[in-house]
């Protein structure tokens, strides 16, 4: 599914999501992944919303976003609420959408220039079927 037109920008932008893999700026990424404005981790070790830990949620607190955008599967499903905690205790928002609507979302608060962070889970779930 194509989300944005090609242009030239100065931030990442999530271009398109196929099953198992998301297009960020000018490249597909197949793991999960971490993205910001100016911010790209493309091997972050989340492969299901479980994994999500507070070893894992401490360094996106550090990175200091103001919102963070979790996409993961096809329908919606939610962080603990230990793990919504340590963000909203740190004044970060948190959402949890499918991942093709944290994609749409990410963008758009990228283009009111927000200070937002797309954590994008690919699992097994999202890759196409044999």
């Amino acid at each position: 599914m194509l989300l944005t037109e090609h242009t030239t920008t100065e931030h990442n932008q999530i271009r398109g999501i196929e099953p198992g893999r998301v297009f960020v700026t000018d490249q597909w990424y197949s793991n999960s992944l971490l993205v910001g404005a100016h911010y790209l981790k493309h091997d972050w070790p989340v492969v299901e919303l479980g994994d999500f830990t507070a070893e894992i949620a401490a360094p996106l607190v550090e990175l200091g976003p103001e919102l963070i955008i979790v996409g993961a599967g096809r329908r919606q499903q939610f962080l603990a609420p230990e793990i919504q905690h340590i963000f909203l205790q740190a004044g970060i928002g948190v959402e949890c959408m499918t991942l093709d609507a944290a994609a749409r979302t990410f963008n758009v608060l990228m283009s009111e220039d927000r200070r937002a962070l797309a954590a994008l889970i690919i699992s097994a779930e999202d890759s196409p079927a044999d």
